[in-house]
């Protein structure tokens, strides 16, 4: 916790998988949720595990429309009257989002800033209308959010460069996935340029994102059927071991409870 004169901004995966995923944010001026993808009372019940109301929430921030990313995005908004912010594509292909106070809608790499923050948007591949990553610039370094991407483009790189925190997928293990239970058109969608990261690619990626600045990855979206914690943190602690400019703290997220919450200090 911040000592006397310190302030932190606290990060935490609420949830991470593919029955729903939720990222929240704090920053000294703002509490925000990227993806709302439980109900609103399970959203509800993890804040408050984390010491958060959520009726302090300022914004909700969309990636895509897919119901493991949006499903309480309505509720939650009109429950606790918070603002959203979504992709213009994104908000069509969602007309049972229902009434919502305050839409903000953006285009893929539009920049905006909400209060103490600057939100940079970035177009990713998945098979969604408009799927998008965010950075997250805040007074203590930048955070930087990429997940349900099927290969890491030059630009996601570029953009995720020099962040002090990571959430990046890590979904399947590659072995797990071929010899697993999916049907095999499923396995295809899953490996495909609009699918998901595997461990090893997730590593690639993590490698060439290594920096003094960096302090903490989170691995997200794990496959509960073509994963295991245990991969995912291999690979990624492979990378790490082999470079000696920083030393991250590696946190796994999870889908049936929040993560430890990763507080980096504001002098």
């Amino acid at each position: 916790m911040p000592g006397a004169g310190e302030s932190c901004v606290r990060i935490c995966l609420l949830a991470s998988g593919s029955r729903g995923n939720a990222l929240y944010i704090e920053s000294p001026e703002s509490r925000i949720l990227i993806d709302a993808g439980l109900s609103a009372r399970e959203l509800t019940r993890r804040l408050e595990g984390i010491g958060v109301r959520s009726e302090d929430l300022d914004a909700l921030l969309v990636t895509h429309e897919h119901t493991d990313h949006c499903q309480g995005i309505g509720p939650m908004s009109r429950r606790y009257d918070i603002p959203v912010y979504l992709h213009h594509e994104t908000h069509r292909a969602l007309p049972k989002l229902g009434r919502i106070g305050e839409i903000n809608e953006f285009a893929s790499g539009d920049v905006f800033d909400f209060k103490d923050l600057r939100i940079t948007t970035f177009p990713i591949t998945h098979d969604a209308v408009a799927p998008v990553g965010y950075t997250v610039e805040t007074t203590a370094g930048k955070i930087g959010v990429a997940t349900d991407l099927g290969i890491a483009t030059r630009l996601v790189c570029e953009r995720l460069k020099e962040c002090r925190v990571l959430v990046l997928e890590s979904n399947h293990d590659e072995d797990m996935l071929r010899d697993g239970p999916y049907p095999w058109k499923l396995k295809q969608r899953i490996r495909s340029n609009h699918g998901h990261l595997s461990n090893l690619a997730s590593a690639e990626l993590l490698r060439g994102l290594v920096s003094d600045k960096l302090e903490a990855v989170f691995l997200a979206h794990l496959s509960e059927e073509n994963n295991c914690p245990d991969l995912a943190l291999q690979a990624a602690r492979c990378v790490l071991d082999s470079q000696n400019v920083c030393t991250p703290q590696l946190v796994v997220g999870r889908q049936d409870q929040p993560t430890v919450c990763f507080d980096t200090i504001i002098s």
